[in-house]
């Protein structure tokens, strides 16, 4: 997604949120489907399909006869469609919280690490209720970006030690709205879903070595290259070699393992 008034993710190019997010979500994607419990649809849609992780995962279903991603980026889209050679699969720029499509025109909705970043959630999920039919599932997921991104926490919490400032931008991104316990329910009951049923998803990275696990950092999509592109080239030095003693807690530098858990929501549209 990008930065507009129906997002708050800093979005540049298609390349960028590889680098960021991209191996992340291609690795979530499969547990997320297996916990939506959807197969055998006729359309399913992606709302906030960014350079298409879930999308193309959702093919690897035969027996779901059409998918149909749709990202406010146009980079995003751009960069999916690029890579895009299934011909069950378009692609779209659209607006989560007013979406370019019929009411009941698909079997399933899902939405993958997207809704902390809409400034008002509620409308975004109403339109996934909207344009999904009676008895369809409507799923979503969301890091839990407080206690569930080990990564994430490593950075923010070593630059807010070394920048007044840090504080307050890790609070806000700790804190977002859709990323807490239990937010995700009280939304998805709110909206007047049925069958409710909440769940966590857990999936490990693996970073060849410090160079690897930085780039993002430094990188043109997201929280955390949001934060570091805003540094002078001496802090942003300090921040870096501080991170990367915490990476590489006394030894040497090489591969590392860390954690990242999802909150996610599934419901029966009414």
């Amino acid at each position: 997604m990008s930065m507009s008034g129906s997002s708050t993710f800093q979005s540049r190019s298609g390349n960028g949120y590889e680098l960021q997010m991209g191996r992340w979500s291609r690795r979530l994607a499969p547990h997320f489907v297996h916990f939506a419990g959807i197969a055998g649809a006729a359309r399913v849609l992606d709302v906030g399909c960014g350079t298409g992780s879930l999308s193309f995962c959702l093919t690897n279903d035969p027996d779901i006869r059409g998918v149909h991603g749709i990202d406010l980026s146009p980079d995003y889209i751009a960069h999916a469609k690029g890579k895009n050679e299934e011909s069950r699969l378009t692609f779209q720029v659209g607006d989560a919280c007013s979406l370019p499509l019929p009411a009941a025109s698909f079997d399933h909705a899902l939405s993958m690490l997207v809704l902390p970043f809409v400034p008002r959630p509620d409308l975004a999920i109403r339109e996934m209720r909207r344009v999904t039919r009676p008895g369809g599932v409507v799923a979503a997921a969301t890091w839990d970006s407080r206690g569930g991104l080990v990564a994430q926490r490593i950075i923010l919490d070593t630059a807010a030690v070394l920048d007044p400032g840090a504080s307050d931008f890790r609070a806000r991104t700790c804190t977002r709205p859709m990323s807490r316990p239990g937010d995700l329910g009280r939304a998805w009951r709110d909206a007047g879903f049925v069958d409710v049923v909440e769940g966590m998803l857990t999936v490990r990275m693996e970073f060849a070595s410090f160079a690897d696990f930085w780039a993002p950092a430094e990188g043109s999509d997201g929280p955390i290259a949001e934060y570091v592109g805003t540094l002078g080239p001496a802090l942003r030095a300090t921040l870096r070699d501080r991170v990367r003693q915490a990476y590489l807690d006394g030894e040497a530098d090489g591969a590392r393992s860390y954690a990242a858990t999802a909150w996610a929501v599934k419901a029966r549209a009414p």
